[in-house]
């Protein structure tokens, strides 16, 4: 049998007859049993989907490989998907050449997402999967999906800023403890035990800062990955509140900086108690930093307009010059400060992400009084089974 196959990757060019029975058999099957709608759903999927056929030429090219790669669909199809996608891997090298897909390794099932460049430089996150008549027959589809690389773009961005802030977050406190401990291990015996006494507990609030740093990358990463596990108790909230208060004000803080507001007859809550302490720590935390006046907590049952389930809602209010609303809408993300720098820039994001592994929400909008509230509502009742 006469091989019709040549050039990049054995995906050379057909006849033109061969050209017009492939697109005949586009045609025949667009007009088949339920390819209409197996149209629409091509069109409607995210990221962008090319198949080629048994010859190497394109038989769907959807709306978001269009956009994708700027090719017109009636450009694409019934061409040679090679000469369609000229793909280049990082050292410039034809992809198509290296893995020559048609007549490569016969049991060869696809090929996991990689980055790869068209010859204008746009970059595609290209994965490809083999369609073959039996484990190692000839293949009969190509199945292309590509993503656009921005995003992994953003994220590597985002990574970088990360490790650019827990760097420096991490080196202050260390240079701390370092500088410390190495004076008293060379000159204990000239310090007083004041001295001596002065120098430990910094090295002990430092220890402390490093831990809460790790604490915090590591609510990160389940957050982002979707592993944050919530181990449900009956909480009382109010309570919670009020041992976070008595701790700032052991901490040093005046205790006619903060208020407490409880509507009498809240529903019972089965929630997270550690959670519920780290949103409200860190809410706490960032009216007493970033605002001023009295700190206000505020506990009540939220009215949701539905008879369906009791939900509370608790805000920290503070009397600072609050959170313009154009940028209300960024305070939740990642190394997101206010006009007073400091800290990692991730407790609000924590917090949201906390707040939602509840089954919650959390705004920001101005307090009454001015300043910023912060206000999240989680579900009360008997969790369901």
């Amino acid at each position: 049998m006469e091989d019709k196959r040549s050039g990049r990757g054995g995906l050379g060019r057909s006849t033109r007859a061969a050209g017009s029975r492939a697109a005949g058999t586009l045609v025949g099957s667009l007009v088949g049993p339920g390819a209409y709608d197996q149209a629409l759903i091509a069109d409607e999927l995210p990221d962008g989907l090319v198949v080629a056929d048994d010859s190497g030429r394109v038989v769907v090219f959807n709306r978001a490989a269009v956009r994708l790669t700027c090719i017109a669909a009636e450009e694409a199809i019934g061409k040679i998907v090679s000469d369609v996608l000229p793909f280049r891997d990082d050292d410039s090298r034809d992809w198509w050449v290296c893995v020559d897909p048609y007549r490569g390794m016969a049991t060869r099932t696809r090929h996991p997402e990689r980055s790869l460049f068209l010859t204008d430089g746009t970059e595609l996150l290209v994965s490809v999967g083999y369609v073959r008549d039996g484990r190692s027959g000839p293949v009969r589809r190509l199945v292309i999906t590509l993503r656009g690389a921005q995003q992994r773009a953003r994220l590597e961005r985002s990574r970088a800023e990360l490790v650019s802030t827990v760097a420096h977050e991490l080196r202050s406190p260390l240079t701390s403890v370092k500088g410390f401990t190495a004076t008293l291990l060379a000159k204990w015996g000239k310090f007083t035990d004041d001295q001596k006494r002065v120098m430990l507990e910094t090295v002990n609030a430092d220890a402390d800062r490093v831990t809460r740093l790790i604490t915090e990358l590591l609510d990160v990463s389940r957050i982002e990955s979707g592993r944050m596990e919530v181990h449900r108790q009956l909480v009382d909230v109010p309570d919670r509140a009020r041992r976070i208060i008595a701790g700032r004000v052991a901490a040093g803080e005046p205790e006619d900086r903060f208020r407490l507001e409880i509507d009498p007859g809240l529903p019972e809550t089965w929630l997270d108690a550690d959670k519920i302490d780290q949103i409200l720590g860190n809410l706490v935390e960032n009216a007493v930093r970033h605002g001023a006046g009295i700190v206000t907590v505020v506990a009540q049952r939220a009215d949701t307009g539905s008879d369906q389930q009791d939900v509370i809602a608790v805000s920290v209010r503070d009397q600072g010059e609050g959170i313009p609303p154009e940028v209300a809408h960024r305070v939740f993300r990642q190394f997101w400060r206010g006009k007073r720098r400091g800290g990692t820039g991730l407790g609000l994001y924590i917090v949201k992400g906390l707040v939602e592994s509840l089954g919650g929400d959390i705004t920001v909008a101005r307090a009454p009084g001015g300043g910023a509230e912060f206000r999240f509502i989680v579900p009360a009742g008997t969790p369901i089974a």
